[in-house]
């Protein structure tokens, strides 16, 4: 089978706007990832042990189960039970859900690497929790994270596909529909590697300038 630029051409705009739904499910799913993440590490660390218990079991549970599982369960297990989302929704909440466990422990390793002096100066200068949280512990861990937090977030990209299973309508789903359509997938598929490698590097080259602009601070 030839190449058919004249075909590249005819379905370049639906496979355009599928990459636009990419982006946007992999940018609020990061978002999400990013609080849920923070959430269930600082609920990790409470005094209560049955908070910290229950939270570490429910990240295990979603750790130990398939991101494609976990999409079919919110979107066609919920609706027997009155809970009706929108695919892009239930895509964008399973993506965060999933990947929050992991940032998890990001920001774990993260505020265990803070220096015990630290708390211990932020407790001398009477501080409350919230503010030793917010202006001492957070800014010191969470810019060492970012080469983690940035390997999490093209993983999430690349794990968009599995959101055609339950008809979101992003770039997988729709080069799958053009080749049905016309019985031709080399250049739908072709183009699909093409956009996922092409906006993978620039997401590198933009995570790294981040890692060195953020990523490194005077102790």
């Amino acid at each position: 089978m030839e190449w058919d630029w004249n075909f590249v051409r005819e379905i370049m705009p639906t496979l355009i706007q599928g990459v636009k739904i990419t982006i946007l499910a992999t940018l609020l799913g990061s978002v999400l990832a990013a609080i849920v993440g923070l959430a269930i590490a600082l609920a990790r660390r409470s005094p209560n042990r049955a908070v910290s218990r229950s939270v570490g079991w429910f990240a295990e549970f979603i750790r130990g189960t398939p991101l494609l599982v976990q999409l079919y369960f919110i979107f066609y297990v919920l609706p027997d039970i009155g809970i009706l989302l929108p695919p892009l929704v239930a895509g964008v909440i399973g993506l965060g859900l999933h990947y929050g466990t992991y940032t998890a422990e990001v920001y774990r390793a993260g505020i265990d690497n803070v220096p015990r002096g630290q708390w211990e100066a932020a407790k001398a200068c009477n501080l409350n929790g919230r503010h030793t949280w917010t202006h001492v512990i957070l800014p010191q861990a969470i810019p060492p994270m970012i080469p983690a937090l940035a390997n999490y977030f093209i993983a999430m990209f690349k794990e968009t596909p599995l959101l055609s299973a339950i008809t979101v309508l992003e770039l997988m789903n729709q080069a799958k529909s053009v080749a049905n359509s016309y019985y031709r997938y080399i250049e739908p598929m072709t183009l699909v590697g093409a956009f996922f490698l092409v906006i993978s590097l620039c997401s590198v080259v933009l995570l790294r300038w981040l890692e060195h602009r953020y990523g490194r601070i005077e102790r």
